[in-house]
């Protein structure tokens, strides 16, 4: 299953050059071509799907197992800490449309600011919780 206007499919392919960082049967993973931190990592399931919600378990599990085994590889590189970031959905502000996970190695000082600051809600946590729990 793939996608023939997807971007990610295209590098999967090889129809658009890549920077691979590790490959298996499920997994794809390469370098963002933003540029925008040393060793910004895109992990991505083979098959096309959009985003978390209608991706595979076999994929999802071996794209995390993937996520893991890259982020202990560059912890073995020197790197001190990563950051795994995911946005499924538009509304989460998911740009391409091909489930993917960033990796972002860090290293002790590098003064990345990766976590957005958030207004903050005045719901309590126990009225939230009677909505969100899983029963």
């Amino acid at each position: 299953m793939e996608n023939k206007d997807c971007i990610f499919c295209k590098i999967i392919k090889g129809e658009i050059p890549g920077y691979k960082i590790f490959e298996n049967e499920y997994v794809y993973a390469f370098l963002d071509i933003a540029k925008d931190c040393y060793g910004h990592t895109l992990v991505v399931p083979k098959q096309h799907y959009e985003n978390i919600f209608d991706c595979d378990e076999t994929y999802l599990c071996e794209v995390i197992k993937a996520t893991k085994l890259i982020a202990n590889h560059y912890k073995s590189l020197g790197f001190d800490a990563v950051n795994i970031i995911n946005a499924s959905g538009k509304e989460a502000e998911q740009s391409v449309f091909h489930l993917h996970f960033h990796i972002l190695p860090r290293k002790n000082g590098d003064s990345l600011k990766v976590f957005p600051i958030l207004p903050g809600i005045d719901e309590p946590l126990e009225k939230q919780v009677e909505k969100l729990k899983i029963n």
